[in-house]
């Protein structure tokens, strides 16, 4: 089983990477995970929000595998406190299978074949974040959950 976090767009702010290339070497300690991005969409200045979401949408369901459990991560999905979000992943890797896509979309959302293939929603926050900064925040949650799962000292409450 492994973990992947599939986003849109290259990640391209320097500090967002060193976060996220640094939580993501800390996670290869408990599981298999990457880090998948699918490049943005060229010459789309004249197209609008909705044609972009299903092109994008179309290169995301070319990443995932039928087997794959996806979960997108959105703003109307489910939020959860981090000792929760560690409890609800280790119910999920208890499973065994399947390995778990977690996705980013753009900046304008999800096409609708996106959310019809998605197992899950998880939002981070009521707060809205670029999608790229949500990368690295994400990345931490899932080192954290692991920690938690351990009973390693990182997390405090």
């Amino acid at each position: 089983m492994k973990l992947t976090l599939l986003t849109v767009g290259k990640t391209d702010i320097k500090w967002v990477k060193e976060g996220l290339d640094m939580y993501a070497g800390r996670l290869s300690h408990y599981i298999p995970f990457s880090v998948t991005e699918i490049p943005e969409l060229k010459n789309v200045a004249s197209a609008g929000r909705e044609q972009i979401k299903e092109k994008e949408g179309e290169l995301i369901l070319k990443n995932v595998r039928p087997q794959d459990e996806v979960i997108l991560l959105d703003e109307r999905g489910v939020q959860r406190s981090s000792l929760a979000f560690a409890s609800w992943l280790e119910e999920k890797l208890s499973r065994g299978g399947k390995d778990i896509v977690f996705v980013i979309g753009g900046a304008y959302g999800f096409s609708q074949k996106v959310y019809d293939r998605a197992g899950g929603r998880i939002s981070l926050s009521q707060m809205t974040f670029s999608h790229q900064i949500v990368r690295t925040i994400f990345a931490e949650q899932l080192y954290r959950a692991f920690t938690i799962m351990r009973g390693e000292p990182y997390h405090h409450e």
